[in-house]
């Protein structure tokens, strides 16, 4: 698989990886092992990727680390679409979001992004695709994804901040595109420990 580092924030680590032969798993675990080793100066092969347990239904559940059977103190966010996976680790607790696609979406993806967007000018693809990536992104790190529907993101007008009315927290938001694909990274306030 093929695999770049992404320009993100610190404290936060992401990287693309594209393969059309390897699932989307397969290539969630390769990128969070790429970029775990590298932050904890380990070798891939010590390792292990794994899924949580569902807590109950619905729950969305999310990957984490062991290495040499401790789990590792690293949350991991992933993203999929088509050949493509954008895995993020970072500190737990902080809330991210991803989204990632391709420049050229589909008519039915078209339809939905215009169907719950506050987009004026909807004929401008580039614009309604930063847009839609931003607040894609927004509900992913909220951690309701779905359940909050896409009109009720609300974004600056230089698409730099966003946040869901029902809760305190505004989300920076980053364009981390690469390689033909779109990809936006949202991360709101990162956890202070107190000692």
């Amino acid at each position: 698989m093929e695999s770049v580092l992404l320009d993100t924030p610190a404290g936060i680590t992401a990287k693309l990886g594209w393969d059309p032969k390897m699932t989307d798993h397969d290539r969630k675990r390769v990128l969070a092992k790429e970029i775990i080793a590298a932050r904890m100066n380990v070798e891939p092969r010590s390792i292990v990727v794994e899924r949580e347990a569902p807590r109950s239904f619905g729950h969305h559940t999310q990957l984490y680390a062991r290495v040499d059977g401790d789990e590792v103190p690293l949350a991991i966010r992933t993203v999929s679409f088509r050949a493509a996976t954008v895995a993020a680790v970072f500190e737990p607790g902080w809330p991210v979001g991803l989204d990632l696609r391709d420049a050229h979406p589909d008519e039915l993806t078209l339809s939905d992004m215009k169907r719950h967007s506050h987009l004026f000018d909807e004929t401008s693809l580039t614009g309604l695709i930063a847009h839609w990536t931003r607040v894609q992104a927004i509900r992913d790190a909220d951690g309701r994804g779905a359940r909050v529907r896409g009109e009720h993101v609300r974004l600056e007008s230089n698409l730099a901040k966003g946040w869901i009315p029902d809760r305190d927290m505004k989300y920076k938001l980053v364009d981390l595109s690469r390689d033909g694909w779109i990809i936006t990274l949202a991360y709101g306030p990162q956890p202070t420990h107190e000692s």
